[in-house]
């Protein structure tokens, strides 16, 4: 029969012996060493030393005596006939026919094992899966099969499996009881009403607030970086009771997985304890969530929207003026070869007879338009044009989430990050500066590389565009190597970046 929470094949599986026991299994458990012979021998009869041995190997393999022996399989009680030279094993039958010598053997092997009453370690054994209960979580089966395992460890006979189950389901509801009412007494009056509010649909709506909060952002834009900013600050307004500490983190997590996969409907219905403390832990879960989504989404709008679209568009700039390149430099080709070809005649020709000769395959004037094009078309050296093209047509897409980023999360830096977050932290106020700015006005040692040329403009000012983004990727470069992190994360502090993004929920918008 099932008890409470096991089903059929566990409960009859309890204290048993498994369908199949392989050769390697009875060498295991079932080969009698001296002592075991010893005790073997001392009883009269074949069918009473079989008897005593199959006792002695159930207990030590299953932690239990058996009511009937003829449960234990054939194979087990063969392999022990050998093993004691019993040449019928069918006297086995005859063990039971004095219900005192199965008792006296019982006392015996209990003594000789070492064994303890389960009445002994009840209480230890409560007090274990209490702990183990409000540490990890876990369901009622997998609690049952800890607790077996737990006896068996310290010698326990295991008692009846709906003694051991019930045992435990009580001792898990009564320690998530512990867990809910521990989170609602962490929170005021003011704080459950408001946690309440969360559930109710306001008018105009079509979804509560908890079912809105559960979205994040689903575009790559600066729009919808600024909306995920806003939402960490909704968050933040939530309440999320103090020293929630005092509850491991997996039961939180746990309850907040619930809270945010469950219908809305249904928690409405939950007793005000186990509402609040779920709710409590969602508003938790999700301040985190929200700040892990503004980063991933700020990733890909760095990484691709803003420098993979603008290389993009730069590669194409080189492709639209590939035949006008091509055309140019085939001009100059021709012209170079006359000129090779006249300075390996016996008689060198003088500067005009070779200009003579070259524009007889090409004229002055292509040649000159062939240089100018050339001089347009190939950059200097050191030059990227993507960088121009950020500066000069992107700076809009960054400038609202900008002023937000890090007055809306707080973020930590290691020596090496701390001057660029520094001057992530300084940006808002140049965006809201009027006029040029000077080299005074920034920060000199975080523009390094090709971006120097862009942003020490001409007669010492400043292309305040170019350094915003020099800035914003030399933060989001920092925060992929992880040596600008926030503690408001789910993942730990320098694993910021790291999880996967659901590039699956998103679409991309320009």
């Amino acid at each position: 029969m099932p008890v409470e929470f096991l089903s059929d094949d566990e409960a009859a599986g309890y204290g048993r012996f498994p369908g199949v026991l392989t050769r390697p299994d009875l060498d295991r458990w079932f080969f009698l060493a001296d002592d075991d012979r010893e005790l073997v021998a001392g009883h009269r009869g074949d069918h009473n030393r079989l008897g005593y041995a199959v006792q002695l190997v159930t207990a030590r393999f299953l932690g239990t005596f058996l009511t009937d022996l003829a449960d234990v399989p054939r194979v087990v009680v063969d392999y022990l006939a050998v093993q004691l030279n019993v040449r019928d094993p069918s006297c086995l039958k005859r063990y039971g026919e004095r219900s005192k010598t199965r008792l006296e053997h019982v006392w015996e092997i209990r003594r000789v094992l070492g064994l303890v009453e389960f009445g002994e370690a009840r209480d230890e054994l409560e007090t274990w899966v209490r702990a183990a209960a409000w540490t990890t979580g876990d369901g009622p089966t997998a609690l049952f099969v800890d607790a077996v395992a737990w006896l068996r460890t310290r010698n326990v006979v295991l008692p009846g499996v709906s003694v051991l189950a019930r045992l435990v389901a009580r001792v898990r509801d009564e320690t998530t009881a512990r867990l809910w009412d521990t989170l609602t007494g962490l929170l005021s009056e003011a704080d459950c009403l408001g946690l309440d509010a969360m559930l109710v649909v306001r008018d105009g709506g079509r979804v509560c607030d908890l079912e809105r909060l559960r979205k994040g952002p689903v575009t790559v834009s600066g729009p919808s970086m600024l909306k995920a900013l806003d939402r960490i600050s909704e968050i933040d307004a939530l309440p999320c009771g103090v020293g929630l500490d005092v509850v491991p983190e997996r039961r939180v997590v746990e309850l907040a997985r619930y809270g945010l996969a469950g219908k809305t409907g249904l928690l409405k219905r939950h007793p005000p304890a186990r509402r609040h403390a779920i709710l409590v832990a969602s508003v938790r879960y999700l301040r985190r969530r929200a700040t892990d989504d503004a980063l991933e989404l700020l990733d890909e709008l760095v990484a691709n929207e803003l420098v993979g679209n603008a290389v993009r568009s730069a590669d194409k700039g080189v492709i639209r003026e590939h035949s006008r390149m091509t055309g140019a430099a085939s001009s100059l080709a021709t012209a170079v070869r006359v000129l090779l070809a006249s300075a390996d005649q016996p008689v060198r020709p003088t500067l005009e007879e070779v200009m003579t000769e070259i524009e007889t395959v090409v004229s002055r004037g292509e040649l000159t338009a062939a240089v100018v094009t050339i001089d347009e078309l190939v950059p200097e050296p050191g030059e990227d044009e993507w960088r121009a093209l950020l500066a000069a047509r992107r700076i809009g897409t960054v400038s609202g989430f900008l002023r937000e980023l890090t007055a809306r999360i707080e973020f930590g830096a290691d020596p090496e990050a701390a001057l660029t977050l520094a001057a992530m932290k300084a940006i808002p106020v140049l965006l809201d500066r009027r006029g040029r700015l000077t080299v005074a006005d920034i920060d000199l040692s975080v523009v390094t590389g090709n971006w120097k040329k862009l942003v020490l403009g001409s007669g010492g000012t400043i292309d305040k565009n170019a350094y915003v983004f020099c800035v914003l990727i030399g933060f989001h470069r920092h925060l992929k190597r992880r040596g600008i992190y926030t503690s408001r994360s789910a993942l730990t502090a320098g694993s910021i970046l790291l999880r996967s993004p659901r590039s699956t929920t998103r679409t991309r918008s320009s």
